[in-house]
């Protein structure tokens, strides 16, 4: 089952530097091995589906996303970045940017979790399962964009690429798919 997102934006005030702080003792308490909140495809610039079971392959990270059309400004040839195949990110932090769920998917992310995403919790090469799916975190940095600005505001860019931000992976982190499978939203994700 999908469903499409409504990518238009809506009047909506941003949070400031403030009330961006005031949401680190939730994230914090984000648990160690977590839960798949929303799956979010990619089929082309600016568009969202809403998923709720999907397939992850190694050639493709998630099936039917532009991951592997995009070009990347950290390979040599501009090609997709092999270790950028899936961007996951906090839901915690994600729910109080967007300030409502219909405005989630905008940031863009495949993987919205339950789960802290802290180098102290999953460091660069931590292999995780998800469904019959098999991913692991690299070393590649995820970090916000002028689309992610634009849609939440600077001061959430500046506070998720803050010192605490980078901490705290609250942009999100990237990872690839190791071995293919099925997921599905509401999937536990354990450290294997």
């Amino acid at each position: 089952m999908s469903e499409n997102v409504d990518m238009t934006s809506t009047d909506i005030q941003h949070l400031d530097s403030e009330q961006l702080e005031a949401t680190l003792d939730h994230v914090r308490s984000s648990p160690a091995e977590g839960t798949l909140e929303l799956i979010v495809q990619r089929p082309a610039v600016d568009e969202r589906v809403l998923l709720t079971e999907a397939r992850l392959n190694t050639e493709e990270g998630l099936e039917g996303d532009t991951w592997n059309q995009r070009a990347s400004k950290r390979t040599d040839d501009g090609s997709p970045h092999p270790h950028m195949q899936l961007n996951i990110m906090n839901a915690r932090i994600l729910a109080a940017i967007a300030q409502s769920p219909e405005r989630m998917p905008l940031a863009g992310d495949q993987l919205v979790v339950d789960m802290d995403l802290s180098d102290a919790n999953l460091p660069p090469w931590t292999k995780l399962a998800i469904g019959d799916a098999v991913i692991e975190v690299t070393d590649q940095p995820h970090e916000g964009c002028a689309k992610f600005s634009q849609r939440f505001g600077v001061e959430a860019h500046r506070f998720v690429n803050s010192e605490v931000g980078k901490e705290l992976h609250l942009r999100g982190i990237n990872a690839r798919v190791l071995t293919s499978g099925t997921i599905r939203q509401g999937d536990q994700i354990r450290k294997i």
